[in-house]
């Protein structure tokens, strides 16, 4: 596999190791005002293929096991006797943060990607000749 190939096939693990992240934390802020909620995690990791192509992808989807938060809302109707129910344990700032380098991750590996493709393209124009 030529090493341009290669470029474009770990540009594209990127791609879509990003847009699981980036659909993650959109779950998560979705999600962040529903009682009993956790917060879910992903993580990367590095692959080699058949042709040793470097690549990236997903492990399993993982919940955050951090405390969930306390709310006193004796008028909510998961409220127990004390008045306190279980919320998220989904902190906003942190989520946006994570979306915007999820979206900058994305953004650069598209970039190497249409590279990656130009280059590909200028060198069979080379060879026509």
């Amino acid at each position: 596999m030529s090493d341009l190939l290669k470029s474009m096939a770990a540009s594209a693990s990127g791609l879509a190791a990003q847009s699981s992240r980036l659909r993650l934390s959109a779950e998560n802020i979705a999600n962040a005002d529903t009682p009993g909620y956790r917060r879910k995690l992903v993580s990367f990791e590095q692959v080699f293929d058949e042709r040793d192509a470097r690549a990236v992808t997903t492990g399993q989807v993982e919940l955050d096991r951090s405390e969930l938060a306390e709310i006193f809302d004796p008028a909510h109707d998961l409220a127990g006797e004390d008045g306190f129910y279980q919320g998220s344990n989904v902190n906003l700032m942190i989520e946006i943060a994570d979306a915007r380098e999820a979206q900058r991750s994305y953004e650069a590996n598209l970039k190497m990607f249409e590279q990656t493709r130009q280059m590909s393209m200028s060198l069979l124009e080379l060879l026509r000749r």
